[in-house]
């Protein structure tokens, strides 16, 4: 079958400065971009996919505004005349999760003087997990969101000590409810630098209207985790969707700002269309090399988890399949 000829500029920078720079192991024609150095395909694929980045970035996007993969599996019929398998999603879900994480986990938010804390119960895998949410209160942005299976003193503290590494400084205050495990948590990590204030007064009420808000985004993910097998496949998860409220998603009480935005920070990742043009193999490859271990130890079986079932477990380095 003949493959086509690349015509159309580059993906990641629309220059057209390009040349042929070999071919894959499948024979398929690769493109250098003289201008940024990225590789692609004549289909604008970046190297070790088949499928462009536009596409990618947009099935990771739907599913962290709510859809399922299923649905994404058939909205990509109706715009894109094809349809990938769930398993092939939720690949890309993984692997750019992963990619955007080392991308963005170690900019420093500048928060403001109030942060707020909040933990609500979710169902994973049949079972209930409490998730606990810490927020700046100026900028919306979302400091730590950690999954357990408890919420004692020693869960508080651990979800404390990810804000303060994230933001690089503590708080003034600390907003949280009546939940006893905050106290301790709170002293433990913070000492006398933070002020906790408990439920009351008006910085109660600023607690309780961000909680809810982002409550509520969070109960739109509630159904996908349930379907996960693991509370670490629900963690990346919800991984994922801070890094899409925090640099992708605007906000209307931000004026349309994204938290980054409102937080000084400054990132070329604007959606997940430009974190699918950067070269996600190292994470797809570790993630195939990490399967692999696994099968071998018997720690899992042949037979996948249901949302990856209609995939067979052979794994090939850069195809992407999930853990």
């Amino acid at each position: 079958m003949a493959q086509p000829e690349m015509r159309s500029p580059c993906p990641s920078c629309d220059a057209s400065n390009i040349v042929k720079y070999g071919k894959s192991r499948n024979g398929v024609q690769i493109y250098l971009c003289k201008s940024c150095g990225k590789r692609f395909t004549a289909s604008g694929a970046m190297p070790g996919r088949r499928v462009p980045p536009e596409q990618v970035g947009t099935a990771v996007s739907m599913f962290y505004d709510g859809l399922s993969l299923e649905a994404i599996r058939r909205t990509f019929g109706h715009t894109f005349d094809f349809q990938p398998s769930t398993g092939s999603i939720y690949e890309w879900i993984v692997d750019y999760t992963h990619l955007a994480k080392a991308e963005t986990g170690k900019l420093k938010p500048n928060t403001g003087d109030t942060w707020v804390a909040d933990e609500i119960v979710i169902n994973v895998a049949g079972k209930k997990y409490w998730n606990w949410n810490v927020m700046d209160a100026r900028t919306r942005f979302l400091l730590a969101a950690r999954f357990s299976p408890n919420r004692g003193t020693k869960d508080a503290e651990m979800v404390m000590r990810q804000a303060l590494e994230r933001a690089g400084k503590p708080p003034g205050f600390i907003v949280t409810d009546r939940l006893a495990s905050y106290v301790d948590g709170i002293e433990r990590v913070f000492g006398a630098d933070s002020k906790h204030v408990q439920s009351g007064g008006i910085k109660a009420t600023i607690n309780n209207n961000l909680s809810e808000r982002l409550q509520g985004t969070i109960r739109q993910r509630e159904k996908v985790m349930r379907g996960l097998k693991s509370p670490q496949s629900a963690q990346l998860v919800m991984d994922g969707w801070a890094i899409h409220y925090n640099f992708f998603r605007p906000h209307e009480g931000l004026d349309d700002k994204t938290p980054a935005s409102a937080a000084g920070l400054e990132t070329p990742l604007t959606n997940w269309e430009e974190v699918a043009k950067l070269d996600v193999r190292p994470f797809s490859h570790r993630r195939v090399a990490l399967e692999r271990e696994r099968l071998q130890a018997g720690l899992v079986k042949h037979r996948r988890p249901r949302e990856l079932r209609d995939r067979r477990l052979r794994p090939r380095m850069g195809s992407g399949r999930p853990f």
